[in-house]
């Protein structure tokens, strides 16, 4: 499975990024993902290339790359408890620092790049997140209503932009969210936003889930939520998506 290192220019620079797709020589549907807080590394290869062996092409950009190339801070290879509060104080600047303007500029270039490559079939594509990645993905679907046919976010704080935000999305949406990040009463409230607009949606709480749950090098992963988040996300590709 190819894995290429690339850069996508924006209007802000370059963002380094990485692909997985199939090597069979045929294009594929395209897939943006993008990374939780802790960004591109081998936990974010190691999905991509899973994601990538199903039919699709996946590109996977580093979304601080104003800041310098990836890796911004070095991880360790195991991310827990002790560690992890020391990283987010780092990164939390980051994050401030990403406004929704940088967001929108970078998915217009994202997906151009995305649509661009030889390996990328004709057609509509999906967009997919982790963490503040999930935001990132909707606002992304919000903005291409008409090249946006799939939304997924997982343990992302999605709702964050308001029922507005939401009310735009005519992608088909699926939210996984951990028992940590949302009480049943803001899951209600968020389904109801999305019902209000009209959104063909699946919207749960994944259980006995902390936040982060996808990441299999944290001490958030859970390896049963893992399996229905593909268990969750792949059929809704192979609804939206033709793959190769």
């Amino acid at each position: 499975m190819p894995v290429n290192t690339l850069l996508i220019p924006t209007a802000d620079g370059q963002a380094d990024a990485f692909a997985a797709f199939p090597d069979h020589g045929e294009r594929h549907p395209g897939v943006l993902m993008y990374p939780d807080g802790f960004g591109v590394r081998p936990a974010l290869r190691e999905m991509a290339r899973e994601l990538a062996g199903h039919g699709y092409y996946v590109l996977v950009p580093h979304i601080f790359y104003r800041h310098g190339p990836a890796p911004l801070i070095e991880l360790p290879q195991y991310i827990g408890e002790e560690a992890r509060s020391a990283i987010f104080a780092r990164l939390m600047p980051l994050i401030e620092a990403h406004t929704a303007d940088r967001v929108l500029r970078d998915a217009d270039a994202y997906l151009r790049f995305l649509s661009a490559q030889p390996e990328v079939s004709a057609g509509p594509v999906a967009v997919t997140g982790y963490c503040i990645g999930g935001l990132l993905a909707t606002r992304t679907a919000a903005a291409h209503p008409g090249q946006v046919a799939a939304l997924a976010g997982f343990h992302g704080p999605v709702g964050a932009d308001g029922p507005s935000l939401l009310s735009g999305l005519t992608a088909q949406v699926h939210f996984g969210h951990a028992e940590t990040d949302l009480t049943p009463e803001a899951l209600g409230e968020l389904n109801r936003a999305l019902e209000a607009g009209g959104v063909d949606y699946t919207s749960e709480i994944y259980p006995g889930t902390v936040h982060g749950f996808t990441m299999s090098d944290t001490d958030a992963f859970n390896p049963a939520a893992l399996r229905l988040h593909w268990d969750r996300l792949l059929p809704l590709l192979g609804r939206t998506l033709a793959a190769g």
